[in-house]
């Protein structure tokens, strides 16, 4: 059974950074995508970034070149860090993993989530 424990969340001011950790056990990391959203209060969630088994990344536009996704396959973690962060940036961050099991559905597990509060 995959689990996930996200980690790293809090209050910062405009213009801060914040690192957050997701702690991923039960796959086979080497072969799990990981990504992140994240959720405004009363809006839906939302994409943030992406990470592929092979370290290809994509991003939301409207962090792009202030958040960096990453993982380290050594300690089954996969990362958040975000800088220049915004009040638009306030939310809970959930992080997530893609886990191939052919031939059946990949695999999608989400961690429980992490408040990210951006103080103007």
């Amino acid at each position: 059974q995959v689990q996930l424990v996200e980690s790293g969340g809090g209050l910062v001011q405009a213009g801060g950074s914040l690192r957050l950790s997701c702690q991923v056990s039960g796959s086979t990391f080497s072969v799990t995508h990981i990504g992140w959203y994240r959720q405004a209060p009363g809006q839906q969630r939302e994409f943030v970034a992406h990470i592929t088994h092979a370290h290809s990344t994509n991003y939301a536009d409207s962090v792009k070149g202030r958040f960096t996704i990453s993982r380290d396959d050594s300690r089954n973690m996969g990362y958040l860090q975000m800088n220049s962060l915004n009040p638009d940036d306030t939310g809970v961050y959930y992080c997530y993993t893609d886990t191939p099991r052919p031939p059946r559905p990949t695999l999608r597990t989400w961690g429980q989530g992490t408040q990210v509060t951006v103080s103007s």
